[in-house]
């Protein structure tokens, strides 16, 4: 038997042995860039999500479906058995866990600070006493910037859109968001405009969903295990986030 074909035989034969032959119906958000959203040029999803499941799913060599769809609808379906696996920038937050199993952590989340790339003033959350900040109504950011930022004023918007503009416009200092949409900024409409100071705050993880006690979730750690051995992990987070993995 010659060596190419014998290579492609066992690699048949290792994925006939890592996945079930079912077709994994997986989940994920409609709209939550750089994670997953619909290119508008070809009207098909991706994101890093998306691209690290179709990473993940070849490890495993899984065949899948994917569908997207509201964010509150994948945990019920996941615990309905209608979904096997939900990949949607998904906090591991312990009553998510007592409903279903995650993953090992794929993306540290957690809030960052933004500045413009020539402000020498602001390092980090102390030194934003005195000064203005901007951000978006009624979430976690919000009530960070107010309790530990020691702001001179935080303004509130309803989009990310505005709280941006805001800081590229020079009326406020600093902007304080979700890691994820910070690094989706500085990758594409902030390019070379902006920079982040300080560390990551109030870290939490994200972790693929499936349903309790699906074998899926010891297969996929491994699966990401590979990938981030191989480099292919660092790659994609690279290409989405414009930075090293954290």
């Amino acid at each position: 038997m010659k060596r190419s074909v014998l290579f492609a035989f066992l690699a048949l034969m290792l994925c006939a042995s890592s996945v079930s032959a079912k077709k994994l119906i997986v989940a994920t958000d409609t709209n939550f860039p750089p994670f997953e959203f619909k290119d508008p040029a070809t009207g098909k999803h991706t994101g890093f999500d998306v691209e690290l499941w179709d990473a993940l799913a070849k490890e495993m060599c899984a065949e899948y479906e994917l569908q997207p769809m509201d964010f509150n609808g994948i945990i019920p379906g996941l615990q309905s058995g209608q979904l096997d696996v939900g990949i949607a920038g998904m906090t591991i937050k312990p009553e998510r866990a007592e409903v279903v199993d995650f993953s090992d952590p794929y993306y540290n989340a957690g809030l960052l600070i933004l500045v413009k790339a020539d402000n020498t003033d602001i390092t980090d959350v102390k030194s934003l006493a005195g000064k203005v900040v901007s951000t978006k109504l009624g979430t976690t950011s919000e009530d960070f910037s107010k309790k530990e930022a020691g702001a001179k004023e935080v303004k509130l918007f309803p989009n990310n859109d505005a709280m941006f503009m805001e800081l590229l416009s020079g009326g406020a200092d600093a902007v304080i968001f979700d890691s994820p949409v910070i690094s989706d900024f500085m990758r594409t409409v902030g390019k070379g405009q902006v920079k982040v100071v300080g560390p990551l705050y109030m870290g939490q993880s994200y972790g693929i969903g499936f349903p309790k006690g699906s074998d899926l979730v010891a297969k996929t750690n491994q699966a990401l295990s590979a990938l981030k051995e191989r480099g292919a992990y660092r790659e994609l987070y690279i290409k989405w986030f414009g930075t090293e993995p954290k």
